[in-house]
């Protein structure tokens, strides 16, 4: 790894780092961060913040918080987005962007597409774009859930050379280092794979909602977008003194040698899936050349309710993967189709209506 070749990064900051007693926020842990992202953009180096703490900043202002329903922690957002806001600002001698965002957004293509124009004006003029999820208003339907894979989805999104997630722990362990003496840092990972995602426990943290299995699942996101990845120890002022050496704190993941391309990234690791079309266990066209080949006829069954334009699995009946793609029917559509005893119509209606799915925006699984 070599700082001195990012042109443009993310940084991922955790609850427990913004609001590490859940007091409200603290600067004690983010003074070392906000000087390293001072540095890098002093060197030329574009920088994007993805930081959590939201809830955990403003949970000291109301009280009977021990178990907070739903609508009490969207409140506790809503207060603590505005402390956390601040105390950035408090530690950066340069203006910042506030942008808040749900799934529903990034899967959406056009949002995604302005999240994307946004992110670069903000970065073109000089601004430091300062991301989080939406959690004031947001449904567990939108939600992506933890700032991990959001910053992945981001990353992808800025087309960052790096991401570097800040932890709690020095990175990945063979073991859970709490509860383990022998447990050994792994410094590298050039494959991700089941082995890896077994190292990861739970959450290390009771402030924040992720753990190492969302920054696995985050680094698999991005390196296969051709984004190296690191995991560090956001509590150590050291660790950043390391990175602008282009030494390496923590457990680094190398990106693929030949990333996908954006579209299928996006479609693939961000659009989610809405309903899923069955087919045969033995249907073998090749959907990504010919996309027109999936018929009403080798739809088994139509599975969720979605509309034109929704995402959709294209899966075999024994639970193989096909293809992730953008649907051109509704489900309400496919099942009047299929329901037409009268074969004909249905073919019929099909040749007026086009394909079922677009081969502009599909996603073949097994090839992935």
């Amino acid at each position: 790894m070599s700082t001195s070749h990012w042109k443009r990064i993310v940084v991922k900051v955790g609850s427990a780092l913004i609001a590490p007693h859940q007091q409200g926020c603290s600067s004690h842990y983010l003074l070392g961060i906000a000087q390293f992202i001072a540095t890098c953009r002093a060197q030329g180096c574009q920088v994007v913040l993805v930081s959590s703490g939201s809830v955990a900043a403003g949970k000291h202002r109301f009280q009977d918080t021990a178990e907070p329903s739903v609508s009490l922690k969207k409140a506790m957002a809503a207060a603590g987005q505005a402390d956390m806001m601040a105390t950035w600002d408090k530690l950066f001698d340069f203006p910042s962007a506030q942008l808040l965002v749900t799934h529903g957004d990034l899967r959406d293509r056009e949002r995604y597409v302005s999240i994307k124009d946004t992110i670069f004006t903000l970065l073109d003029h000089g601004l430091l774009p300062i991301i989080n999820e939406n959690d004031a208003v947001t449904t567990d339907k939108l939600r992506v859930g933890d700032n991990d894979n959001l910053s992945a989805m981001v990353a992808a999104a800025a087309d960052a050379d790096a991401l570097i997630i800040c932890s709690d722990v020095k990175g990945l362990y063979t073991k859970n280092p709490n509860l383990h003496d022998d447990a050994k840092l792994i410094k590298q990972v050039s494959d991700i794979n089941q082995d890896i995602y077994d190292m990861a426990g739970g959450a290390t943290s009771s402030v924040g909602t992720g753990g190492m299995r969302t920054k696995i699942q985050a680094a698999e996101k991005a390196i296969s977008h051709g984004i190296e990845t690191m995991i560090v120890d956001g509590f150590d002022a050291d660790t950043f003194n390391q990175l602008l050496k282009g030494q390496n704190p923590g457990t680094l993941f190398t990106p693929y040698d030949v990333p996908m391309q954006e579209h299928l990234h996006w479609m693939t690791h961000t659009s989610q899936v809405q309903g899923e079309l069955i087919v045969e266990n033995d249907f073998n066209a090749d959907l990504e050349e010919h996309d027109t080949q999936l018929t009403s006829d080798d739809v088994v069954a139509v599975r969720g309710n979605f509309s034109v334009g929704d995402t959709v699995l294209v899966r075999k009946g024994d639970g193989t993967k096909l293809a992730k793609a953008k649907s051109n029917y509704s489900s309400c559509l496919l099942h009047f189709i299929s329901d037409q005893e009268d074969r004909e119509f249905a073919n019929n209606a099909q040749q007026k209506t086009g394909p079922l799915i677009s081969d502009k925006n599909i996603a073949i699984l097994e090839k992935i």
